[in-house]
């Protein structure tokens, strides 16, 4: 439930109150009963809201103190909205307008938009539409946000991390949390470039190891006869050519973190060795007798279904068992397309700085292009594409020329769901175009809009002529 305020009890509070509320909706209408209204519909929001009856007391209070939303008739008497507008995006360009009007035409809320106005609600209003629109709004000032702290660490620091919001993600982060505190077997599983190495280093920075060494090493990158010598290490003479003692990544990871990525390419060999070092807690190097005490936690990742690799033969079934004491599943890109927005604005910034290119943005039509791909090589995909846009676009912002050939359309021999609807009227087919455009963008009608090619007004005219409804 939000808290609702007059000018009067804003005054009252501290700074650090001010500071503290994040979340914050300031209604400026002179119309009584249409400022009461607009308060009533936005009663379920998680935010403050603030309401004022002029547009100087929205100019004071936006000078006085962190704004997320601003609700703004567009006529009012001394100041109209299209100042406040202006106003609030020089004061924060992350504060988000949303215009109301009753008066002019269409064309002059269109004027707003092009001017940096998030939206506009003609009188009178669908209180369903209203809440929507400011609860998008919301989310959008929130994304700018995020976005803008990335870009601060970016500067100091060039991992990642693990970058999402989604309700996969968060569950990610739940479970990584949970396994850093102790010294249990972790497996990460999930496709090729979701990210699994990254979660190994984030159990590693927050655990109690985050000190020592995190060592990492992929079992298909490294041929199977020198996997155990670069593992366990070996000692003089130990075998034609070992000319000197030389230390494993199991010695080399002492006291931290040794990772063991793509352990599904191990040998039957290898992977009783790293059972019997595991239960054991001992190991020796190659050519030694003197065993060697394991100080080391061992994480490992696999992009293939280990238990299908068991019942086939080619995986130890209590290796499986021994590792997967706490199992993390990446989900790929292609499920959790709410985090690509903010991916690609991490890898623009870290890339742009690092190829010293003046790329500050991404079109609109781009991250409607972005959120359509179905991503195969997942996140490692999507950051080479935004690299390879930096390179060879032209202006400030990535627009769709740079796109790879292959976000253009469907790729050749590629089904698409246009393939599977029976023969039906052109009214039928806008319809259904409209509708799943609408669905893939979760409602956002600005972007679908965008990639439909028509503005927002037309599409709200078809979605009332077709039914479509936010369900």
């Amino acid at each position: 439930m939000n808290q609702v305020s007059s000018p009067v009890e804003n005054d009252e509070m501290t700074a650090n109150e001010a500071e503290q509320q994040r979340d914050t909706i300031l209604i400026a209408e002179d119309d009584p009963n249409m400022r009461e209204l607009v308060a009533t519909v936005l009663e379920g929001v998680d935010a403050e809201v603030i309401q004022t009856t002029d547009a100087q007391q929205a100019l004071d209070l936006l000078e006085s103190r962190p704004i997320s939303v601003v609700l703004t008739d567009l006529r009012m008497p001394r100041i109209d909205g299209l100042e406040l507008l202006d106003f609030a995006r020089r004061r924060d360009p992350h504060t988000q307008v949303v215009l109301i009007t009753g008066y002019g035409t269409v064309e002059s809320a269109v004027d707003a938009l092009k001017a940096g106005a998030f939206d506009y609600i003609r009188k009178p209003f669908d209180n369903t539409e209203l809440l929507h629109t400011v609860e998008r709004a919301l989310e959008h000032q929130r994304l700018a946000r995020e976005n803008q702290e990335l870009r601060q660490q970016g500067i100091q620091s060039e991992d990642a991390g693990l970058i999402g919001r989604s309700s996969a993600m968060d569950e990610v982060e739940r479970l990584v949390r949970a396994a850093a505190a102790y010294d249990c077997g972790v497996l990460i599983t999930g496709e090729s470039g979701s990210g699994k190495e990254l979660v190994a280093q984030r159990i590693h920075q927050i655990s109690p190891r985050s000190e020592a060494p995190f060592v990492a090493m992929n079992c298909a990158a490294v041929p199977e006869n020198i996997i155990e010598s670069e593992l366990f290490g070996y000692v003089r003479g130990a075998f034609t050519g070992a000319d000197r003692n030389k230390p494993g990544l199991l010695e080399k990871a002492e006291g931290g973190t040794l990772f063991l990525d793509e352990i599904n390419n191990s040998s039957l060999a290898l992977q009783a060795k790293l059972l019997r070092i595991l239960q054991d807690g001992t190991y020796y190097r190659i050519g030694d007798t003197e065993p060697r005490t394991l100080d080391a936690r061992v994480l490992a990742a696999s992009n293939r279904d280990l238990p299908e690799l068991i019942e086939a033969g080619e995986f130890r079934h209590d290796l499986y068992y021994r590792l997967r004491v706490v199992e993390i599943a990446l989900p790929p890109l292609r499920e959790r397309r709410d985090d690509i927005p903010l991916l690609a604005s991490y890898f623009l910034h870290k890339h742009a700085r690092r190829l010293d290119r003046q790329v500050t943005g991404i079109e609109t039509r781009v991250l409607g292009a972005l959120m359509r791909h179905d991503w195969p090589g997942n996140v490692r995909e999507l950051e080479n594409v935004i690299q390879r846009m930096i390179i060879f676009g032209r202006g400030e912002k990535l627009d769709a020329d740079a796109l790879p050939p292959e976000f253009s359309g469907a790729p050749e021999g590629r089904t698409r769901a246009l393939d599977y609807i029976h023969p039906q009227s052109l009214e039928e087919l806008e319809a259904w175009f409209i509708d799943k455009t609408l669905r893939e963008q979760e409602w956002d009608r600005g972007m679908s809009a965008e990639i439909l090619g028509i503005d927002k007004s037309t599409l709200w005219r078809k979605m009332k002529r077709y039914g479509i409804t936010d369900k």
